[in-house]
């Protein structure tokens, strides 16, 4: 696939992942058009060398994998991204009545978003919802599909110093108009029983939140910029799953592509990156082959991740905020991040490692640390190393304007970044403990 086919076919995952939830449906659905078979969390696992298979939990977080078939000493390489976003969660009873015949949704904020960037936009619902199906009480996908909110901004003649300093209050200011008067109470849940083809009586419980609806476009006068909801990290989950799908098997070792949800909100959920999620399927995998705990522990510290999450490229109008010397670029490619307080997983080690994959297959990269005076964010890596301990080093694809319900890429970073996973996945990196490493041919 060419640069802009990577850049539009992000573009379309983007627009059909509305939700976490959405996100790993449309995974599963690539992955079994890929050949992959689904294991159910609750089944036994049957697993083959040289087998493809995947598994989620919670129906918003998924891990995939490909069985070596010469597995006398063998290691896993895994990579991993989120797929949940700084969205905003409709509450449980959703609907605030007034002033005067307005119907509005009570939200809350999920992660940590630019709250003022979703003023002023049509805005669309999506999420699970549970439904009551005769004896069942089973999960189904909701989208609204269509424009059903918005969040007006004041008027600037009711707020002269918006321009100079404009305080959002979440309760009082993020809170998004239903209908002006056409509506009534309860019609936000029969508007949703309607679209699933259920009755009101049905819906149980839902997970449901505001989504931007503006669609993922390439665009600029040299078609450079890719800008989209969601780009982190939807731009790493598609790049990682395309890097292993591109990749193949790899007989030496297990492949292992992630995508757990939660990351926004830090982690610590049963689908999260600091669950169990990850240990659970690299231990039946193990088992599965009919593997040794010894031989589990082994391979785990021959181990190697990849935490793939969106980097801060240079900002054109505030290169002040950004390190010198430690910047990355839009179009520039994959970015390693490293912090030295460790919310990073990235060290000496784990950087050298992946740098040599990318000079062997003379793939470009980056580096990213952030201003000594300025703390910076945490992500999958270090999170997901409580639970299963292996050399890491976190990447990400450079963008603008990270957590802003619209974001902006290079156009050509996405295939950049396919490029860099693909040459991680085909290599065969071995590790010595901390002494050391080679490309296995």
């Amino acid at each position: 696939m060419t640069n802009t086919d990577h850049a539009r076919a992000l573009c379309k995952f983007i627009d059909s992942c509305p939700s976490m939830f959405h996100t790993t449906a449309q995974l599963s659905a690539r992955l079994t058009e890929a050949g992959f078979e689904e294991l159910a969390e609750t089944d036994a696992w049957s697993i083959a060398p040289g087998g493809r298979y995947f598994t989620t939990r919670n129906g918003s977080s998924i891990i995939a994998f490909e069985v070596g078939e010469k597995l006398d000493d063998y290691h896993f390489q895994v990579a991993a991204a989120h797929g949940d976003s700084p969205v905003f969660k409709v509450k449980p009873v959703a609907e605030l009545e007034g002033p005067g015949s307005y119907l509005k949704l009570d939200v809350e904020a999920y992660g940590g978003m630019i709250d003022h960037t979703w003023l002023d936009r049509q805005l669309g619902v999506a999420g699970r919802v549970l439904v009551r199906e005769g004896d069942r009480v089973v999960s189904r996908l909701y989208d609204s599909a269509r424009d059903v909110a918005i969040i007006p901004s004041l008027a600037i003649h009711l707020n002269r110093e918006m321009n100079a300093k404009l305080e959002l209050n979440r309760a009082k200011d993020i809170v998004a108009m239903l209908s002006a008067g056409d509506l009534s109470k309860d019609a936000f849940d029969q508007m949703i029983a309607e679209d699933l083809g259920v009755e009101r009586a049905d819906i149980l419980a839902r997970d449901v939140f505001l989504y931007n609806r503006q669609p993922a476009v390439v665009w600029g006068a040299a078609n450079e910029f890719l800008s989209a909801p969601k780009l982190d990290d939807l731009g790493c989950a598609y790049a990682a799953l395309e890097g292993m799908l591109a990749a193949g098997a790899n007989e030496h070792q297990v492949n292992v592509f992630a995508c757990f949800d939660n990351e926004e909100v830090g982690s610590n959920t049963k689908q999260g990156a600091m669950s169990t999620f990850l240990k659970d399927v690299l231990m039946r995998v193990n088992s599965a082959l009919g593997k040794t705990d010894e031989e589990y522990r082994r391979a785990v510290a021959g181990s190697f991740m990849l935490s793939c999450d969106n980097a801060h490229a240079c900002h054109p109008n505030h290169a002040d905020k950004h390190d010198e010397a430690n910047r990355c670029w839009l179009n520039g490619g994959i970015a390693i991040k490293e912090a030295a307080n460790q919310h990073y997983c990235s060290d000496a080690f784990s950087r050298a490692a992946f740098i040599a994959v990318c000079d062997a297959a003379d793939v470009p990269h980056q580096v990213f640390s952030n201003r000594s005076d300025m703390a910076g964010g945490g992500t999958l890596g270090n999170l997901s190393n409580t639970q299963v301990s292996m050399h890491g080093v976190d990447v990400g694809l450079p963008q603008l304007a990270m957590h802003s319900c619209f974001e902006t890429t290079g156009a050509r970073d996405i295939a950049l970044g396919v490029d860099a996973l693909t040459a991680y996945y085909t290599c065969d990196l071995h590790i010595d403990g901390a002494k050391g490493f080679e490309l296995r041919k």
